[in-house]
């Protein structure tokens, strides 16, 4: 039997008639009793006894019966999760993030796309770019949004966002009335730096290789957000990146962008052989718009 055959059976059993099965299912009378004999016919056995413009099953119909409610409840599950998957019904997401975008540009994603999708289950890690490459290539995570360009040839990347330098300071100092800082002046302070070999510490190393250099820094990080702690307690300015500085605004602590600083773009990465889903497209354009919403933002900000 076919699933039409199945479902003209299961509507006579429940109508008891023809006419009320032919009702049931919008369709002929006509149709639906040659359905009926073709049934009979194909399965070399009778089903009904027809009086009266009634219908009675026979006992082999009704254990028929009782197997073609398990196949249409059967039908019905896959019905209903084909039409839970558009809203993301049952699915996870696994995401990866960098530390700074984690701060408030990914949350602000997650957040929108646990409403938008409120049986999906969303899994948000931070990550560096080389435990992301892995875990992305073994499938163990299903998107990743990275601060720094990944080349691999499992992995496939797109722009979302960018970023760019922003030099932070404690409440009070002197830069609170620049609209933007120069590497010059930041120089001329106390500064806290990156350790070279971190990707900030090598990024603001290419960056300023060709402009004076000022006093050895005292104190070294490996976070940004290390960083604007010691920033904020008065151990100097640092230069990090704009999507930190943006998140640990407050009455403690101050940015201006970096003048003439250099912009880096932001990236959404998959693994090629699974291409994301429903639930995963939706976090990624999530991402682009809080990017988009966070530079208005930080504009009229700046402008004030």
């Amino acid at each position: 039997m076919n699933l039409r055959q199945i479902e003209v059976f299961r509507a006579v059993m429940l109508a008891g008639s023809v006419t009320d099965a032919a009702r049931m299912l919008h369709v002929s009378q006509p149709g639906i009793s040659r359905m009926l004999g073709h049934i009979e016919l194909q399965l070399g056995v009778k089903l009904f006894e027809r009086s009266r413009g009634k219908l009675r099953p026979t006992p082999e119909a009704r254990a028929l019966y009782a197997e073609v409610e398990q196949v249409y409840r059967g039908v019905q599950r896959i019905d209903e999760r084909a039409r839970g998957l558009k809203s993301g019904g049952g699915l996870t997401l696994r995401v990866l993030a960098s530390p700074s975008t984690a701060l408030e540009v990914v949350p602000r994603a997650v957040s929108e796309l646990a409403a938008q999708f409120p049986t999906a289950r969303i899994y948000m890690e931070t990550q560096l770019v080389r435990e992301m490459v892995g875990q992305l290539a073994r499938h163990e995570a299903d998107v990743a949004i990275s601060t720094l360009p990944i080349d691999h040839a499992l992995l496939a990347s797109r722009v979302v966002g960018s970023w760019s330098l922003a030099c932070v300071f404690g409440a009070g100092h002197r830069f609170e009335t620049r609209r933007s800082v120069g590497l010059r002046d930041v120089m001329e302070e106390k500064l806290i730096a990156f350790s070279p070999d971190t990707p900030q510490g090598r990024l603001i190393a290419d960056w300023g290789r060709d402009k004076p250099a000022g006093h050895p820094a005292q104190i070294e990080v490996r976070s940004g957000q290390v960083a604007c702690a010691l920033a904020a307690a008065g151990a100097g300015v640092a230069i990090v990146d704009d999507l930190t500085a943006r998140a640990w605004r407050s009455g403690r602590l101050g940015f201006r962008p970096v003048h003439r600083g250099p912009s880096f773009e932001v990236f959404a990465v998959h693994n090629e052989n699974y291409p994301p889903s429903a639930l995963a497209q939706a976090f990624v354009a999530r991402v682009e718009a809080s990017f988009r919403a966070l530079r208005r933002s930080g504009g009229a900000a700046a402008a004030a």
